[in-house]
């Protein structure tokens, strides 16, 4: 068989990780190989260079596999836009409106586009690396599917079942995952794989073939976790942990501090990966205003649903705190959504969200009027402020409106220039124009790397430890050679 897919006990487990170390792993062998993830859940996107966009995850994947990404590789992609409703991308573009109580049902055309897309990357490359999504042992949703069994069955592909021990259980996680599925969806698992081990391995005992024995399969391996991995996440960037009441005033003085508003339907957070990189910055992640407190940056991320995410903060508090942060001399950024949220207004005359307008925060001179189609792009040349220093990124918006080209590639300024506004999404991760930002901004020299320099690296060292943890001779000989 020319294809695997790996299938998690649960989301977060690693699969999206998984997926890349072995994309990488095959692509250094020689092997032509592909990701693909028939069905996605995340507001994190990446945009393709022939258009359309995909999840962040299969994005990394591609790159991992030294790929350009393509909309095949993640031809559904389900943007959440509240609890009830999403946006429905099909083959890289937004088609309509998904309601959760009619989610079965919108879904039953869409697993033949799957599996037309599939089989193109198939013809095209030695190898297929399928990603399931969430945990296949949800019967309320089997009839139907197009995620994890569903998919496999219909492309008769052999999956590989993962559980994370870092989360406690993996034992029962595994052997219940295989107990809830019926006969041929459990028939169709191959193997397991234990991820996110730390400690002594002899704590282990003989516990993995107690495993091994009850689940009547083998287990490849028990990978170490990883903790200083830094790669894009599906739904939020790596190493950022929420303030969680810890009191920012005692954070090194000698660091400039980074405040991300984490609003409910906040997007494409991966775009903070550069800066918690950065040994002289500090990046937290914030979800109530009282934590909004000695930051020297404040960060408004991308958002999925703009004017919902705008009354939020509204409704919160959160706007004192930000008048505060600005009258005290700190900085504002605004990141697409973010961007959206800073200006003076916005507009939904075609009803993208639902059709309801609003009043912005009035910190930047942008009436934003949003469109039924999405500006995807990639972008890339020199920068005019602060520097002609090349820089590269991507678009991915709804909003139409306003642009001062002078301060490009940021969309607009304040006349103070203390609040600052851009569309582009990985703005800062070559460090050469990271570096220039900050040092116009604060004064200091910022020391981090480009950051797929970074990515290249961990990605090796993802490979290296499935090369030497795992049991991959299933994996060789449906290749028929030896990896490396």
């Amino acid at each position: 068989m020319s294809a695997l897919m790996i299938q998690g006990t649960a989301s977060g487990v690693g699969k999206s990780l998984l997926t890349a170390g072995l994309c990488r792993l095959l692509a250094r062998s020689g092997v032509r190989v592909a990701p693909f993830k028939p069905q996605n859940m995340s507001n994190n996107a990446a945009v393709c260079p022939g258009g359309g966009e995909i999840g962040r995850a299969q994005a990394l994947q591609a790159f991992a596999a030294g790929l350009e990404p393509s909309v095949d590789m993640n031809p559904v992609l389900i943007k959440p836009e509240g609890d009830r409703r999403a946006q429905l991308v099909v083959g890289g573009r937004a088609t309509g409106v998904l309601q959760a109580e009619r989610f079965r049902e919108s879904r039953a055309p869409l697993l033949p586009l799957a599996l037309a897309a599939f089989e193109r990357l198939r013809k095209a490359h030695d190898f297929v690396l399928v990603e399931g999504a969430g945990s296949p042992a949800e019967p309320n949703l089997r009839r139907g599917d197009l995620a994890n069994m569903g998919f496999a069955e219909a492309a008769d592909i052999p999956v590989w079942l993962v559980g994370d021990i870092d989360r406690g259980g993996v034992f029962a996680a595994l052997l219940g995952t295989l107990a809830v599925l019926d006969a041929p969806d459990r028939r169709r698992v191959e193997a397991l794989v234990v991820n996110g081990f730390r400690g002594a391995r002899e704590a282990l005992g003989d516990g993995v073939a107690w495993l091994a024995r009850r689940a009547e399969r083998p287990v490849l391996g028990v990978v170490p976790r990883l903790p200083d991995l830094r790669l894009p996440d599906e739904d939020a960037p790596y190493g950022q942990l929420e303030t969680q009441g810890r009191d920012v005033r005692t954070a090194d003085a000698g660091r400039i501090r980074v405040g991300v508003v984490h609003t409910p339907t906040a997007s494409n957070l991966t775009d903070l990966d550069a800066l918690s990189l950065e040994p002289g910055l500090e990046v937290v992640l914030v979800r109530h205003p009282q934590q909004l407190w000695g930051f020297d940056l404040v960060v408004l991320p991308g958002a999925k649903a703009v004017v919902r995410d705008l009354a939020w903060l509204r409704e919160t508090g959160f706007v004192p705190a930000l008048e505060q942060h600005l009258r005290y001399g700190g900085r504002a950024l605004g990141i697409c959504g973010g961007l959206q949220m800073l200006g003076a207004s916005i507009d939904d005359p075609h009803g993208v969200e639902g059709g309801h307008s609003a009043k912005g925060l009035g910190w930047l001179p942008l009436h934003t009027s949003l469109q039924p189609e999405k500006a995807l792009r990639l972008v890339a040349g020199r920068a005019r402020w602060p520097e002609a220093l090349p820089f590269e990124g991507y678009e991915i918006h709804a909003g139409r409106g306003g642009g001062r080209p002078e301060w490009y590639p940021f969309h607009e300024v304040s006349d103070d220039r203390r609040v600052f506004g851009t569309y582009v999404h990985g703005l800062f991760d070559r460090a050469d124009y990271r570096r220039a930002v900050f040092r116009t901004w604060f004064g200091t020299r910022t020391e981090g790397e480009d950051l797929e320099r970074r990515w290249r690296r961990d990605l090796d060292l993802l490979a290296d430890t499935l090369s030497r943890e795992l049991d991959l001779s299933l994996l060789e000989s449906r290749l028929g050679r030896a990896l490396s």
